[in-house]
């Protein structure tokens, strides 16, 4: 995680704003413009101090120039530019490890999310969450391609979690800053980010909230984000299971192979022939597979411990 004195003064860091709105952008040159407005409509009002960061993820429009543009009219406003298009993830990312803001917001740059919905979340985060997740009532998507792989990713993700979230894939959430930073984002992880937050005891609460069709542009997803979404749900759950228990299974599968191979020398033959060749070789090679695998386990064990301290030293830093 990057520090993030490396990027603001220590008198930028002592006047931190309320709250920061994070937009991922990836060829958005359209909705950008009207995008900003409506997060000052509906944030001024309220009378937090806030800023919006903008992030271009390898744009190859106008976006960028546009970013930049409103940018340099507007105070409030930064914008961080990846020289390629790195996925919504890595730039969600790269905003949240910018910004200042006590409380940070992420939302889609397509103008499908709506920024009216933020202080109705904010408020709730002030119930005592840690996290405000919004499910999209009435979703304007195609059936077919988005929201039936939806529900199903929805529902998948919930019983493989444990944590039965509505809508994983509503960009628009509200978190505690000191929560999400400490969250690893990498792959396609931003849709599992509740589920990330489980070994912290993160408080979550899920909201409705509107939905509009899009008006400009090309949705950048498709149809093949299913297989992404599996590959890493196999992943978020290795990670939950270990951060819990990290020599548990090792140990296991451990004393598996370790009685096998225990087993194996018990019925050796006392006999010099070719099957006791073969059972000697049986015997070793699951003797060393045991070992190797308790081994994984301190490994393992050793790496999520790290992983925790780390965290904590970059929470007392900040």
């Amino acid at each position: 995680m990057l520090d993030v004195n490396e990027f603001w003064t220590s008198e930028e860091l002592l006047n931190r704003p309320d709250v920061s709105v994070i937009v991922p952008l990836h060829n958005e040159e359209e909705s950008v413009g009207p995008l900003h407005a409506a997060i000052i409509a509906a944030l001024e009002p309220t009378g937090l101090a806030f800023e919006i960061l903008l992030v271009d993820d390898g744009s190859r429009d106008n976006t960028r120039l546009r970013s930049a543009a409103i940018a340099a009219d507007d105070d409030r406003v930064a914008v961080l530019e990846f020289r390629r298009n790195f996925g919504q993830t890595a730039a969600m990312r790269a905003g949240i490890e910018y910004a200042r803001g006590h409380f940070l917001v992420t939302m889609d740059g397509d103008l499908q999310n709506d920024p009216a919905d933020i202080p109705m979340m904010l408020n709730k985060m002030h119930e005592g969450y840690d996290l405000v997740v919004g499910w999209r009532i009435n979703r304007k998507d195609k059936a077919l391609s988005r929201k039936l792989p939806s529900k199903v990713a929805n529902w998948l993700i919930g019983k493989v979690t444990g944590l039965p979230i509505r809508d994983n894939g509503c960009s628009l959430k509200v978190y505690r800053a000191e929560v999400i930073k400490a969250v690893p984002l990498y792959s396609d992880m931003h849709r599992f980010i509740p589920a990330m937050t489980i070994p912290m005891g993160a408080r979550i609460a899920q909201v409705g909230v509107r939905h509009h069709a899009r008006q400009f542009g090309e949705s950048n997803y498709g149809l093949s984000r299913v297989f992404k979404v599996l590959l890493d749900l196999i992943s978020i759950k290795s990670l939950l299971y270990f951060g819990r228990r990290p020599l548990s299974a090792f140990t296991f599968s451990g004393g598996v192979f370790a009685l096998l191979s225990l087993t194996s020398l018990i019925f050796l033959g006392a006999t010099a022939d070719g099957s006791q060749v073969v059972r000697m070789t049986l015997t070793g090679l699951f003797g060393v597979t045991s070992v190797f695998l308790l081994l994984c386990g301190v490994l393992v064990m050793l790496a999520f411990r790290n992983a925790a301290t780390l965290d904590g030293e970059d929470e007392n830093r900040t």
